[in-house]
């Protein structure tokens, strides 16, 4: 048994839930119509080089629908696929979601809470729109509320070039205040972006072992079409390293071995419908496919997260 307390080699997200609830809980996503300062001209107007929201949104968000509507088709469809969740977090995902007014933000996470089965949120955004009075609104909720950030990289080199808006000094300075608030707190990164080398990447293990985070998400490098990047790749596609399959599952597994094991993975690798992609190396594969794949060279490689922490 591994210090989180099951037989898997990483510290998984499935075992947290149940670790924190209880029982399964499932995440339905929501679209609530946000923007995000990166492209609306308070910050920039061209947003992150690699960003494409709608790439990653279920059929059942859009955020004509109200809140409501969208979390009960959203259980509706995870009824389906995922039986034995009876408790679900609405999932605020699409764009920057605390990039509102407060009034208007409190408005709809306590539409999402009043809806049955609902018992929390998860709420993504970006580090730069965050802020003390927002986190005193959030605790008022007297509800489960999870903070997840896009951090995506922890060079501010790489940040520039993607057009981030940030630094990584802000991402750290949020995640710091929302543990310090005792939110829970998750932190999103790309392996793969323009100008990381395969060293960098697996340096940033310590630097992101050393947040006060909660979760961590992983997502390989996905060009999509008809933004800046897919200009970027194509006109020079030699500019950039796009990983195998296999190349990726001993990447993260070299990673993982670095990293703090009290940190727990929600996602190894991002998953969208080809059709939204302008390189398409591991067509046709699922992420549980993927998952499947990484658990069973772990195996293999009798390795673990936190081997080399």
């Amino acid at each position: 048994m591994f210090p989180w307390g099951d037989n898997r080699r990483f510290n998984s997200y499935s075992s947290y839930f149940t670790r924190e609830f209880g029982s399964r809980v499932q995440k339905i996503s929501i679209d609530a119509g946000f923007s995000c300062p990166n492209r609306d001209g308070k910050i920039s107007t061209g947003g992150c080089t690699f960003c494409r929201n709608d790439a990653f949104n279920p059929s059942y968000c859009h955020p004509e629908k109200s809140i409501r509507q969208q979390i009960e088709e959203g259980i509706g469809f995870h009824q389906r696929r995922y039986r034995r969740a009876k408790s679900y977090l609405a999932y605020f995902q699409a764009f920057s979601n605390t990039y509102k007014p407060l009034d208007e933000l409190e408005k709809l996470y306590r539409e999402a809470l009043s809806v049955d089965g609902v018992i929390g949120l998860v709420i993504g955004t970006r580090p730069d729109c965050i802020n003390e009075e927002t986190l005193d609104m959030l605790k008022s909720l007297d509800a489960t509320v999870i903070l997840e950030y896009g951090v995506e990289s922890v060079y501010d080199q790489t940040l520039t070039r993607v057009n981030r808006g940030h630094d990584f000094a802000t991402a750290k300075k949020a995640i710091e205040l929302t543990h310090k608030y005792g939110f829970h707190c998750g932190g999103h990164f790309i392996f793969g972006l323009p100008g990381e080398t395969r060293e960098m990447m697996l340096n940033a293990a310590g630097i992101i072992s050393e947040l006060p985070l909660t979760t961590v998400k992983f997502h390989q490098l996905q060009i999509f079409k008809d933004t800046k990047m897919a200009d970027e790749y194509i006109a020079n596609p030699s500019n950039f390293h796009l990983f195998t399959l296999d190349n990726y599952i001993e990447f993260v597994i070299d990673f993982i071995e670095r990293l703090n094991p009290d940190l727990v993975i929600e996602r190894f690798a991002g998953e969208v419908p080809p059709r939204y992609l302008v390189s398409k190396p591991w067509l046709n594969l699922r992420y549980d496919q993927v998952l499947a794949l990484i658990e069973k060279r772990l195996e293999e490689r009798n390795t673990y997260q936190g081997k080399k922490f």
